[in-house]
Order: C-alpha cells, then structure tokens, then sequence
C-alpha cells in the first residue's frame, strides 16, 4: 500500500518564527529583484521605443497583478527583452497609445487561453525555435543599441542596424561610447568576481557606476522624465479609423509570444525550488489580467522574465509575497525617486541592453539544437527574425521542425560493422524502414561478401511491406549462397531467451532452469556485461558517441551505496544527465565527497544538487543502535551523520512529520538526514539548486522534500 505524508500537526508555538522567516526573506528577495528590475524596465522601454515610465509601469503591475494572480508562486513578472522588437514595430506602425490597446486586448486574449485550458498546447512548439525567436530578438536588440552606445540613435530592425553601422562608427561621441564601454565592461566582469563581493546586483552596479562617470562628462544625453509614474499613467485612445485587422494580429501576437515566454519561464523557475508547482492556466490569467491593466494605464506588455525570477529564487524567496512587494518598490521609487532616475546616462542603458541582447544567444541552447540534431530549425528561426520579423521567423522555424520531423519519420539509419576475426558481419537498421529507404538499404547490403555470415539487427519502429520484401529477398540470396543470416530485433524477447525487462535483476533472468550455471563470484558480473554488449550496446552507442569528448550533466545527485538504489533507475536518467556519488549514508563529509562537490560545482557548473535517502537504510539504524566504535572505519565515517541523529531527538519538523505518516524511526532519521546534509550544502555557500529526495523502497515511491512544509511529499 502507497503511503503519503500528509502535512503534520505542529504545535502552535513552532508556526510565528517559521512565518517571521518567510516574511523576512520575502522581503530581502524582493529589494534584491527590484534593484535587479528598475535598470532593465528602463532600458527596455528605451529599445522599445516607448515612455521611459512605461517601462516602470509595466514592472509595478507585473508584479503586483500577476505575482497576485499568477500560477507560478515564485515567478517574477514585468517588461522582457523578448517583446522589445514586436512592441517597437507597433509602436512605429501604430503609435504608443494604440499599441497600449493593443497590449490590453493581448492580455484578454491570454486570459481566454487560460480559461480554456490550453496552456498544455504551448508545450508543443519545440525548444529550437523559442530560443532562436529569443537569438535573433537578443541580436536585434544588441545591434540597436550600439548605435545607442556609440552616441546615436537606434535603427529599425536589425539589417537596418548592421548597415548603418559603419557609418555610426565614423561619427562615434566619445562620452557616450565610454559611458557605455564602462557599462559593458562591468556587466561582464561582474560574475566573474568572488561570491561574497557580489552583494548587489551587476545591472544595478554597472549603471550607477556609469552615471557617476557621466558627471564628468556633462553634455552626455540623460534619461529625461517630464513626470512621475502617476502622471504618467494614459489611458489606450480609441479612434473611429484604427486599421483593425492589423490591431487584431498585433494582438495575437502579443499574447502568444508573452503565453510561451511565460509558461518557459515558469518551468524553469519549477526546476529551481521544490515547492508548489506552477498551474500553467492560472499563469496565464495572471499574466493575462496584468496586461489587461498595464495597457490601460499606458505600460508596456508583460511577461514572466527569468532574469527576475532566478535572482528571487536565489534570493530566499518563499511565497508570492516577495514578487508583489518588488512591484511596491518599484511604484515608490517611480513616484518619489523620479529624480534619480533622470542622472542615468542612455548610453548606460543602452550598454546594459546590449549585453542583454548578447546574452539572449545561449551556446548551450545552440548545442542542444546540435545535439538534436535540429540545428537547421534553430538557425532558420534566427535568420527570419533577423531578415524578416518575429512573427514570420517563428513560422519558417516551425515549417522547418516540421520538415525535420517529417525526414526522421521516413529515413532509416543503415550501416555495417565488418567483423573482427571469426565473429559474423553485421547489418544494422535503425529509425523508420519505409519504401523510401529501400535505395540505402539496397546499397548497403550490397557491400555485405556473397555467402558472408550476417547478423541483420532491426533496431526500428516501422517495417513496410516493400522493406520487408526486400529484406527478405536479400537474406534467401544469402542463405541460398551457404551463408548463416540471423535478423534479430534487439529488445525483442524471443521464446527461451533471458526476460529483457528494462529493470530485470540478474536473479530474475540469471540461472534460468535449462541453463549451466557458472558459480564461480565473477559469473553474475560477467554474464550481465555479456548481456549488455548483446542488448543494450549497439542502442547506447550512438547516445556515448556524442558524449565522447565531454560531459554536461544537468546536477550532482548524492545518495547511498545501497545496493537496493539504483540512481538512474530512480530519476530514468541516463549517460551524462547526472554526475552521480554514492557513499554510506548519503552524507556530505570526507576528502573524496567534497572533491566530487567541488568537481561538480565549479567545473562541471552543474545547476542542481540533489540528495536522496532511502527507507530501510543500514547506515541511520546503525546511527540509532549506536554502533560507532573508535578505530572503527565504519563507526568513524558514521560519526559524521550525528548531527541527523540529534536534529530527529530534537524535534527535527521533518522527523515529526515522517513519524506522523507512520513512517518507522529509522525513515524518519533518514529523511532528517537529507533534510540536514541539504542544510551542509547551503552553508557551503554551494552555488546550485539543492533538492531532497527520499526512495521508499517497499513502494517503490520518489518523495520530494518540500522545504517550505518540512515534510516529503509525492512530486506533484
């Protein structure tokens, strides 16, 4: 029977301090975003085109309207790069008010998506073409402002860009170009310096730093604010004549690209903590409702930004609390600060935007296209929206995807392996075997020697009449010229062969009645590297090839060397997904544990630690016997768990939960394991996402430590 955790009975005196600590990270999380959000809503509304007040406008209702309202708890929203280009085509198209109305009917729209349920929809739109839309965004932004850097003013589009730049160059305003290269320059030294030097923020440092310099140089351009948020906030005008087929599609535009940015950023944020999940349609009645009222009161259309919501997720934040109060921040510096905001220099601004835009083009996100082998989607989606515009970008790199799909679906991966001494060929026929493939599949076998032993292996999801029929001409040929040929379908379970199920354990399909059993200790691991060679081999293979000169793991996971947990089975990863130690007891102590740390963190730059304890774990019954004995390796290493052990005689809230549940001492010690070796790691100062997992081995059941209830809990 299936065990959950329900949320435990505390007792009352335990619940202010735990409220008083959220409250007070919430807070702290929220300064840390809003220094991060008034330098980029700044810029944003100066590469949109639109009213500098816009900008801030659009961040206090992204905040408060949608931090209120949003699916995403911790998701932090307000103007983004990724609608700079769309929102400065409509505002030179339409002008600011209308596109105002247009950013209020967007923001219907979405909460239309959102009522009817479709959120789940945008899930199918691949990866290769949303982050070429945001490449070739971040490379349209870039070029534009360096005009902007350079003492001019910045062109429409990005072609427009590159070529007026040569002659920008000529006609470079010393002043501006140095604000700008001190921006630049600091931005990218910033998180190249040590940890504890970087109390504020690199945006918030860069452009006072530029400002300061910009006193010496008084005749520099300055941001110029005629009134303050309040004043600044315009109703949308409605005019008889409006052409509304295009207001109709700029909408449509809006809303969709605003919907994905946001759902996005919303899983990414997910992946970051390990509390509530994001509702992806109440998300977007959120983001939905903010761009309702950030077009009406004349701000710019909003988003979930990951910039911001990274930095309140790093920052401590807890609950939604922390995303509302940076949005009153925001709303008294724009009301009482008006004047700050006048001494920063655009060239400041628009240097911050061009290492925005620079940093929208990811290498790894290029990789991964590679990798997947939709490198031409990617590279299609970023030439359209340089050449052409967003919209139409977006639909050459789905036509693209769906060419790629479409050539997968038809084309056979056929190749030979000649053989090594007396061992047969082989022929191997991987992907979709159609009539289409017959050609390659002809001219393969064709190099195959007449009356040669094969092994023909079908490693395919579809074999039509035509291949088959070829195929099996081929292989009467063969037989009929005296040659042995066996066809085999790798993971196929034939009658009499071993069971071939992913997670069989050698005395599942080892020593079968009918098979001569070797006894000796080596035979199990020998017989199951023999199994691995004949089954799983050739289907990794392509897999390790592309790993060959390195490796990218997604996290480090830390659990125990119980035989009985098996980590890639327990999170379906495979070869390079995790960088996996295990030790007695999953516990973060000794040279080696930190050495895999520090390898993993620092060279590796993994995003994500993670630590599992298991139900039944010898290591926390051994802590609870007191088996610890001086000069004894075991009894040493275990004294390093000690601390678990006197957090659960504490009180530990995860141990009274556990105990609640009905889970034994043992669990519940293991469970304050994790809990404790996740509190080491912190004060580490380990620069990653920290996660808790814990495997009840009966049920065969992943929990995940939810840090805001001190409980584990089912994965949502």
């Amino acid at each position: 029977m299936t065990r959950s955790l329900p949320r435990p009975a505390r007792p009352a005196q335990h619940a202010p301090p735990r409220r008083r600590d959220a409250v007070r990270t919430d807070v702290l999380a929220s300064l840390v975003v809003f220094l991060v959000a008034v330098p980029l809503s700044l810029g944003i509304a100066l590469a949109s085109g639109a009213p500098l007040m816009a900008g801030l406008i659009a961040a206090v209702v992204g905040g408060v309207v949608a931090g209120l309202l949003g699916g995403s708890p911790l998701q932090v929203s307000g103007p983004a790069a990724g609608l700079t280009v769309v929102v400065a085509e409509l505002v030179t198209r339409f002008g600011w008010q209308t596109t105002c109305l247009i950013t209020a009917g967007a923001g219907l729209l979405q909460i239309l998506f959102g009522c009817t349920r479709i959120a789940r929809f945008s899930q199918a739109i691949p990866p290769a073409v949303v982050h070429g839309m945001l490449a070739g965004i971040g490379i349209t932004i870039a070029l534009s402002q360096l005009h902007v850097v350079l003492g001019g003013s910045p062109p429409t589009g990005a072609l427009g860009a590159l070529a007026e730049l040569p002659a920008q160059l000529t006609q470079v305003r010393p002043g501006a170009a140095l604000i700008g290269a001190v921006t630049i320059a600091l931005l990218l030294l910033w998180p190249r310096l040590p940890r504890g030097a970087r109390v504020l923020p690199g945006a918030l440092v860069a452009v006072i730093a530029a400002t300061a310099v910009a006193f010496l140089l008084p005749d520099v351009p300055r941001v110029d604010l005629p009134v303050n948020l309040l004043e600044a906030i315009t109703l949308p005008t409605l005019l008889p004549d409006l052409p509304w087929l295009g207001i109709a599609g700029g909408m449509l535009t809006i809303a969709l690209i605003a919907s994905v940015e946001s759902l996005l950023s919303a899983v990414a944020v997910d992946r970051m903590h390990t509390g509530r999940r994001t509702n992806p349609d109440r998300e977007l009645i959120g983001q939905g409702a903010a761009n309702t009222v950030s077009g009406l009161l004349g701000g710019l259309p909003v988003t979930g930004v990951i910039v911001r919501s990274a930095t309140n997720v790093k920052s401590g934040a807890r609950t939604r609390a922390s995303a509302v109060l940076h949005g009153v921040w925001v709303a008294v510096f724009g009301i009482a600060l008006v004047g700050v905001v006048e001494l920063i220099p655009l060239a400041a601004l628009a240097g911050l935007l061009v290492v925005v835009g620079a940093q929208l083009v990811k290498p790894e996100q290029i990789r991964a296209a590679h990798s997947h082998g939709e490198l031409v989607v990617y590279l299609g989606t970023v030439v359209g929206v340089l050449a052409l515009n967003l919209l139409e970008g977006v639909v050459i790199g789905l036509v693209l995807a769906g060419l790629v799909m479409l050539r997968r679906a038809v084309r056979a991966r056929v190749r030979v392996v000649e053989p090594d001494g007396a061992a047969p060929w082989r022929v191997i026929v991987e992907g979709t075997l159609s009539f289409l493939s017959v050609p390659a599949l002809s001219r393969t076998l064709a190099t195959v020697p007449a009356g040669a032993p094969v092994r023909v292996e079908l490693v395919v999801d579809y074999l039509d009449h035509t291949a088959f029929d070829h195929l099996d001409a081929w292989t009467a040929r063969q037989r009929g010229a005296g040659a042995e040929v066996v066809v085999t379908e790798p993971g196929a379970r034939e009658q009499g062969d071993r069971p071939r199920h992913r997670y069989a354990t050698w005395s599942q399909w080892q020593g079968t009645p009918g098979q001569e059993v070797d006894r000796t200790p080596r035979a199990p691991l020998l017989a199951g590297v023999a199994a691995y060679h004949a089954d799983a081999a050739e289907l990794i293979r392509p897999t390790l090839e592309k790993l060959a000169d390195g490796q990218e793991p997604k996290g480090l996971l830390l659990c125990c060397a119980d035989s009985r947990v098996q980590p890639n089975m327990i999170t379906r990863s495979g070869p390079g997904d995790l960088f996996t130690v295990q030790n007695v007891g999953n516990l973060v102590a000794g040279t080696s544990m930190r050495a895999a740390l520090h390898y993993a963190t620092e060279v590796l730059r993994v995003p994500l630690v993670a630590v599992c304890g298991h139900s039944g774990c010898g290591a926390m019954r051994g802590l609870l016997d007191g088996a610890r004995q001086p000069g004894d390796p075991l009894g040493d290493w275990l004294a390093s768990g000690a601390p678990s052990l006197d957090a659960l005689r504490a009180g530990h809230p995860v141990g009274r939960a556990a105990l609640a549940a009905g889970y034994g001492e043992v669990e519940a010690l293991a469970m304050v394991n994790v809990a404790q070796q996740l509190a080491d790691l912190r004060s580490q100062g380990v620069d990653a996402a920290l996660v808790g997992l814990f495997f009840d081995i009966p049920t065969a059941r992943v929990l995940v430590l939810d840090e805001e209830a001190q409980e584990f809990r089912r994965p949502e």
